[in-house]
């Protein structure tokens, strides 16, 4: 079994509620995959609202 590591799942957690103002039960209800794609999904936003390329050697 592999074990998640605390300080990465608070960082993203951190990240999606400052943006969406998600509740802790509605962040710790997703899979990690979901919650890694939330993650870059806001990214993509945040890029985009500053003019950013994509990174095309980003690893998602």
């Amino acid at each position: 079994m592999k074990i998640y590591p605390t300080d990465q799942l608070y960082e993203e957690m951190a990240f999606i509620a400052y943006h969406f103002h998600w509740t802790n039960a509605e962040l710790m209800s997703l899979e990690h995959a979901e919650r890694r794609r939330w993650c870059r999904e806001i990214s993509a936003i945040n890029r985009q609202l500053n003019g950013e390329t994509a990174n095309p050697f980003e690893i998602g």
